[in-house]
């Protein structure tokens, strides 16, 4: 029987599950990073994990990328037990926000870099460096000097760099956090395509909600190191399980009625007459580009935020009454 050389990458048998955290907690010293948490994400997923700063996120790609070791529980690759496995023998590759380029050399041994380490020839390295960057949209660019690109075009670099390892698992860690509004919008499209285009695992950190719902196959929200809840968008945004996911995840209101918590999304609430729904007083309102944003403070002092399509104009102090659809309140745990 043929031995596995001891340099040779492992992890590659075929697994429906890419990746699978087993109760990982993270201590450093006295600070807790994680709280033993649980998830899987299968091949070919799409999987973000979602939440403010400090909540866990970066923590679990790096232990996922291997960087750095679990305090507790394990963590496993295609089926096998990864948790001490160093993270050049994991089929795993990792895109950093600052990208991580190096400025000396040009665009095509940038990407062509790691094939440099594994001492792969010259001209295999370059054509393969070429594909890289025909795959990422810069046929071209080869030639040119990390100086000269554009915040989107270094990241397509760094993506290039780190897809030409062909790795089963990409990790992304805020990759987009240092690009402009438009330009997120068009890397968010592109990763999209991208990850469909070669079926790979993406695992996507990011704070922003918006990014996470719109490219994700499903999403772990992190809160204090913990996950509220995993889900796919849709199933987030309109069946939040508790009151930090509801509020996070598109903002949700939050009502007290018989003493439960629900949630109430602003784009469902009407504005209508004082005497035909719960009397409320504007205390703010504006135009946010796809409609208008009002903030109504009730008699119990809940303060109500709501989305309303058109053209209707309130003035900070005038009475209104708000009403939604039974339906509309989805309960949330305590």
């Amino acid at each position: 029987m043929q031995s596995r050389s001891a340099s040779a990458p492992i992890l590659r048998e075929k697994s429906l599950e890419a990746v699978r955290l087993d109760k990982v907690g993270m201590r450093y010293g006295r600070v807790v990073a994680l709280e033993s948490i649980s998830f899987s994400v299968q091949e070919g997923e799409f999987f973000s994990l979602l939440g403010p700063s400090g909540s866990g996120k970066t923590t679990t790609l790096r232990l996922i990328a291997g960087f750095d070791r679990p305090s507790s529980g394990k963590v496993y690759l295609f089926g096998q037990d990864a948790t001490h496995v160093p993270p050049y023998r994991r089929a795993v590759n990792t895109v950093f926000q600052d990208y991580a380029l190096f400025p000396h050399m040009n665009v095509r041994d940038n990407v062509a870099y790691p094939l440099l380490i594994r001492k792969v020839p010259r001209t295999e390295r370059y054509r393969k460096a070429e594909e890289m960057l025909a795959l990422v949209k810069l046929e071209g660019f080869g030639d040119r000097r990390i100086s000269q690109l554009s915040g989107g075009q270094k990241q397509r670099v760094a993506l290039a760099r780190a897809l030409i390892l062909k790795p089963r698992v990409l990790l992304l860690d805020e990759p987009l956090g240092a690009l402009d509004l438009k330009l997120r919008q068009e890397m968010q499209v592109e990763l999209k395509r991208l990850q469909q285009l070669l079926g790979i695992t993406f695992i996507y950190v990011t704070h922003d909600q918006g990014e996470a719902l719109s490219m994700s196959d499903r999403v772990a929200v992190f809160s204090r190191g913990r996950i509220e809840q995993i889900a796919p968008p849709k199933e987030l945004y309109y069946r939040p399980r508790t009151q930090f996911v509801a509020e996070f995840v598109g903002g949700a209101n939050v009502l007290v009625v018989g003493g439960k918590r629900f949630a109430l999304r602003p784009e469902r609430i009407r504005v209508v007459k004082p005497s035909e729904g719960i009397l409320g007083r504007v205390e703010a309102a504006s135009f946010v580009g796809y409609g208008n944003q009002v903030e109504v403070r009730l008699g119990d002092g809940t303060l109500i935020r709501v989305l309303m399509a058109g053209d209707s104009v309130f003035t900070p102090g005038d009475e209104v009454g708000l009403a939604w659809d039974a339906d509309a309140l989805w309960p949330l745990e305590e």
